[in-house]
C-alpha cells in the first residue's frame, strides 16, 4: 500500500523532493506538500483505492505522513467493509 501511496504522492504532491527520500513518517507538509496538493492527492487516493473520504477524515493529520496516509486509508476500508 505504501508504494502505491508514494506512487500518487509523486504524482500529485508537486513535492520540491523526490518522494524516495521521503520517511514514512516525516511530515509531509514540512516537505513542500501544499493545501492543494493534498486536494489532488486525496482525489487520486479516491480513485485508486475505489473509496470516499469521510468529512471526520478530512483534515491535516490524515496527509501529515505517509504512515498517516496509510493508516487512514486502512479506518477507511475497515468502515466501508463493516
Amino acid at each position: 500500500m505504501k508504494e502505491q501511496i508514494r506512487d500518487l504522492l509523486s504524482k500529485h504532491g508537486t513535492l520540491p523532493v523526490a518522494v524516495s527520500d521521503i520517511a514514512d513518517d516525516a511530515d509531509l507538509y514540512a516537505a513542500g506538500l501544499s493545501s492543494f496538493a493534498s486536494v489532488q492527492l486525496m482525489l487520486g487516493l479516491e480513485e485508486a483505492f475505489d473509496i470516499e473520504f469521510p468529512d471526520h477524515l478530512l483534515n491535516r493529520k490524515s496527509f501529515s505522513s505517509i504512515q498517516a496516509i496509510e493508516d487512514t486509508l486502512k479506518v477507511i476500508l475497515e468502515e466501508e467493509a463493516a
